[in-house]
């Protein structure tokens, strides 16, 4: 017989918690990507009066944290997280009221905000750094980075460029204006100009900008790219790629000198002695263990956790659309040297997808024939992982990737600028290339989530911004939202899990079985109870002997992907495809 596991609400939840200061470790984020999560005036965009209307939906499934993606001012070069005003809302969006209005609803229901902070950059469009631009000696013109054309070259051609830094939008990472005679610096598009956080006026007027946000009422920042902020200064030359004047350097303006400095002086500034917990998490491409360790330690006064990108990166070579295998060990690894790295010492993020990624369910798991099951265990290994969950929107109903097969299927600028170089280079088989788009486009993140079977799959009345996925059709909210076999239902009761088995916050993580190239298999070991989780990641029946001791014959079921049959008992298990298990022992 399967344990009854407790549905308590977000709200009950941080009541039960309200005294723990450490209660921020149960919580389970819920990530929007407002653009596609719900359209309320038809427009076919989504907005904020969307995300008022579906709080109940987030409410029920049992989340207690709604981390916003941009909804600030933007010109939407890249889906707003191009920002030309910090402190107001884009009219595509709604208004700042909607926005209170948000946060309002959110708590009532014991529920929290976070916001997107983007400080790196801002737009070209931001008033910042149309001061910056207009003049040579105009006070603002620190605030971002400008350098004259490298000596004896051309300016404007390529080459010429302080350095030779390749872009992650493609190009170089300098642009040339004209108006003043020198380049500015974008890690990303040539219209997200980087800020010069050298500069402490740049600092202070970030933190006043954070504290205006948190003084109404929002209740964290998920960073973007925070760990770019702090660059090597003297701006050295990467060794650039075949063929090309430009290469990576990632090296040089990634987790620079002063990156710590800056966090604790944020820390400072804008978190210290606010009476309730600001929860922070930072994007960091290319963090490593022990630099995530550092960020992450509580008496360092830094961040709560970080988003490290080891995992996401398994299946990809030189770039994005350069396919690799994925192989089961390599992913289980990785996760597990996470968790002994940090055990103790700092806090995980869990995610297998987000905005920035393709679905999860199509690059992990088996949108086919086991999509349910695989979908329930996924969520299954991730959520009994060491750290704080992020359910990426429509995750929890199982959805996948879109048939996009045409480059008119698609709307991110990454994939957009990459299709076109390769198309302008001639050296590259654009077929293939879209294929590999297809899989691993941003885009496929960012699909309309799948309310209903209607035309408009209940995001909009109107015509999407981006095509809906045709399988909405058979996959969506109102067929799952209450059905007790449903994926919505599995993650409702992964959630409630976290809230009231302490051991799933607290536990000590040992991986099983590490070279299986099918089963994924760990203890969870607390004070006085152990959990045990065993995933069969394939199409196929595995037997398996698990390295236990006899007395787990009798731990007790506590969640199963396929609870109308019985699993056998540990050690000796049979698992049918995509089937996970979570039992439960006393010590």
């Amino acid at each position: 017989m399967l344990l009854q596991v407790q549905e308590s609400s977000a709200a009950s939840a941080g009541r039960q918690l309200e005294l723990d200061p450490d209660r921020w470790r149960r919580w389970v984020v819920y990530q929007v990507y407002p653009r596609s999560f719900a359209d309320a005036n038809g427009d076919g965009v989504g907005d904020l009066r969307g995300v008022l209307g579906r709080l109940d939906y987030l409410h029920r499934l049992g989340v207690d944290v709604l981390w916003l993606s941009p909804v600030y001012r933007s010109p939407m070069d890249d889906n707003g997280y191009d920002i030309s005003d910090y402190q107001d809302i884009d009219p595509l969006f709604g208004t700042l009221a909607d926005l209170d209005e948000l946060i309002a609803e959110l708590h009532s229901r014991g529920m929290r905000l976070v916001m997107d902070l983007v400080v790196n950059h801002t737009s070209d469009e931001h008033p910042w750094f149309v001061e910056s631009r207009s003049s040579r000696d105009n006070p603002k013109r620190d605030w971002y980075w400008w350098r004259d054309p490298r000596p004896g070259a051309m300016p404007g051609t390529p080459g010429a460029e302080p350095t030779n830094w390749e872009s992650h939008f493609s190009g170089p990472t300098w642009t040339w204006d004209e108006r003043t005679g020198q380049y500015y610096l974008h890690i990303f598009s040539r219209r997200q100009p980087d800020l010069n956080w050298e500069n402490p006026e740049v600092r202070q007027a970030v933190y006043a900008m954070m504290r205006w946000w948190l003084d109404r009422g929002v209740d964290g920042f998920r960073m973007d790219v925070i760990n770019m902020i702090s660059k090597d200064t003297s701006l050295p030359d990467t060794q650039p790629r075949p063929g090309s004047p430009y290469g990576p350097g990632d090296q040089h303006f990634t987790g620079g000198p002063r990156n710590h400095e800056y966090l604790q002086e944020m820390y400072r500034e804008v978190f210290a002695g606010r009476p309730d917990h600001v929860l922070t998490v930072g994007e960091m491409p290319d963090v490593t263990i022990a630099q995530a360790v550092l960020f992450t330690a509580q008496e360092r006064h830094e961040l709560d956790m970080v988003f490290q990108f080891e995992h996401v990166r398994l299946d990809q070579g030189a770039h994005r659309y350069d396919l690799r295998p994925l192989k089961l060990p390599d992913l289980k690894a990785s996760m597990a040297a996470w968790q002994a790295g940090l055990a103790g010492q700092g806090w995980n993020s869990l995610y297998f997808g987000n905005h920035d990624q393709p679905r999860s369910l199509s690059r992990f798991g088996d949108d086919g024939e086991h999509r349910a099951a695989s979908a329930k265990t996924l969520a299954t290994v991730l959520h009994l992982h060491q750290g704080t969950p992020y359910v990426y929107q429509g995750d929890e109903l199982g959805m996948a990737n879109a048939p996009f097969t045409a480059i008119t299927d698609f709307r991110d600028i990454q994939a957009l600028r990459f299709h076109a170089d390769a198309a302008d280079r001639g050296d590259t088989d654009l077929a293939a290339l879209l294929t590999a788009m297809g899989r691993m486009s941003r885009d496929q993140g960012r699909t309309p989530v799948q309310w209903d079977a209607s035309p408009g799959a209940g995001f909009t009345v109107g015509t999407p911004w981006i095509a809906v996925n045709p399988d909405h059709v058979d996959i969506n909210a109102a067929a799952q939202v209450g059905a007790a076999d449903s994926v919505f239902e599995h993650y409702r009761q992964l959630i409630a899990l976290r809230h009231t088995d302490p051991v799933v916050t607290d536990g000590e993580f040992e991986l099983l079985l590490a070279e299986h190239p099918a089963i994924w298999a760990f203890l969870r070991r607390g004070r006085d109870a152990e959990l045990l989780v065993a995933a069969n990641l394939s199409a196929d029946v595995v037997s398996v002997v698990l390295p236990l001791e006899a007395r787990w014959a009798d731990a007790a079921v506590v969640l199963t992907s396929h609870p109308d049959r019985s699993p056998q008992q540990p050690p000796d298990l049979a698992l049918g495809p995509w089937e996970s298990v979570i039992w439960r022992r006393t010590r």
